[in-house]
Parts: C-alpha cells; sequence; structure tokens
C-alpha cells in the first residue's frame, strides 16, 4: 500500500521527535542530579506523552 502525503508528515514528525530526544539524552550527562531529576519528571507529566500516542494507534488497529 502506497504511503499518503498525510502518513510521510506524520513519519517525518517522529523522525524529528527521536532527534530531538537525542540532543537531550546527549545532555543529561552535562546535568546535575536534580536538574536530570526534574527534566525526568516534566517529560512524564508531558501530554500526550509518548506512550499514549502509540496505545492510541493501537487501538486504532484494532478496532479498524
Amino acid at each position: 500500500m502506497p504511503a499518503t502525503g498525510e502518513l510521510i508528515r506524520l513519519m517525518n514528525y517522529i523522525d524529528d521527535i527521536a532527534t530531538t530526544l537525542r540532543r537531550i539524552s546527549a545532555s543529561i550527562p552535562a546535568m546535575t542530579k536534580e536538574e536530570a531529576a526534574r527534566l525526568g519528571e516534566y517529560i512524564r507529566k508531558s501530554e500526550p506523552s509518548y506512550e499514549s500516542v502509540v496505545a492510541t494507534s493501537r487501538t486504532c488497529r484494532q478496532s479498524g
């Protein structure tokens, strides 16, 4: 099945997210323990989370 323009655009967003996460991961070793903990908490509270989007995708596939 060929990919639609919308699918390609969304996949590019995922590539952007992966790039951002690599940048964050590279910066964490230079942080203090307190900064890293604060960042981790901020990421955990972020909505929608990566996991919730994946779960939505799974739910849509199962019902479709």
